[in-house]
This record gives structure tokens, C-alpha cells and sequence, in this order.
């Protein structure tokens, strides 16, 4: 099991930026799919931006494609660089861990139910 712990969120105006934080237990350099989501009351959880780590192929929903960016550290950070953030972008930020080998190969899922372990959420709110 993967212990992770979310920070960086906050407050900014519309057309403003965040960088959001992910740090793991264990070393996550190969072999994950790590995942942003980010989910509204009464809505279900909504992929923001993925990473295969080792390879570090990227996926990024058409929502927040060419304003968010997924990276990683060579160790146990995952980090999200919001920019020109939009007011529809407020809701809380979660980060999620699922062990992988084949994501190089296949991609890594979309769907919350294929992840195994979640942090608790940070939140972001813009104003217009």
C-alpha cells in the first residue's frame, strides 16, 4: 500500500497559478500510473492528468489540456503545474497510486475504481 499526502492548494484569481504536490512512501520511480483527480460534490470523480512513471507518458483530460502539466521527481514526488486556472477549476485535488508494469505498454486507466491508493485531497478554489 502507498501512503500519499497531497499540498499546494489554495486560493488564486482566474488566469492565476498552483503547483500541486504529491509525496509518496515509496520510491515510485517505475512502475506506476499516478493520477490526478479532482472531484465536485454530487459529481463523480473526473481525471485531471496521469504519468506511467519510468517511461513518464503523460495523458491530460481535454479540460485542462495545454494549461495543466503532470511531472515527477526521481524518487516519490508527483507534482501538477495548474496555469491559467479558471473558475470552473475549483473543486478538491486528489492524487492517486496504482502499481503497474504494463502501463509503458497499454497506458495507464481513467477510471477511480482502477486505483488502489489516494491521498486526501487538497483544495483549489479560483475566483473570477
Amino acid at each position: 500500500q502507498v501512503h500519499l499526502v497531497e499540498s499546494g492548494g489554495g486560493s488564486v484569481q482566474a488566469g492565476g497559478s498552483l503547483r500541486l504536490s504529491c509525496v509518496a512512501s515509496v520510491s515510485i520511480g517505475h512502475g506506476y500510473c499516478m493520477s490526478w483527480f479532482r472531484q465536485t460534490p454530487g459529481k463523480e470523480r473526473e481525471e485531471v492528468a496521469s504519468i506511467c512513471t519510468g517511461i513518464d507518458s503523460t495523458y491530460y483530460a481535454d479540460s485542462v489540456k495545454g494549461r495543466f502539466t503532470i511531472s515527477r521527481d526521481n524518487v516519490n514526488v508527483i507534482y501538477l503545474q495548474m496555469d491559467n486556472l479558471k473558475p470552473e477549476d475549483t473543486t478538491t485535488y486528489y492524487c492517486a497510486a496504482r502499481r503497474s508494469w504494463v502501463c509503458a505498454r497499454d497506458g495507464c486507466p481513467h477510471q477511480s475504481d482502477e486505483y488502489d491508493d489516494w491521498g486526501q485531497g487538497t483544495q483549489v478554489t479560483v475566483s473570477s
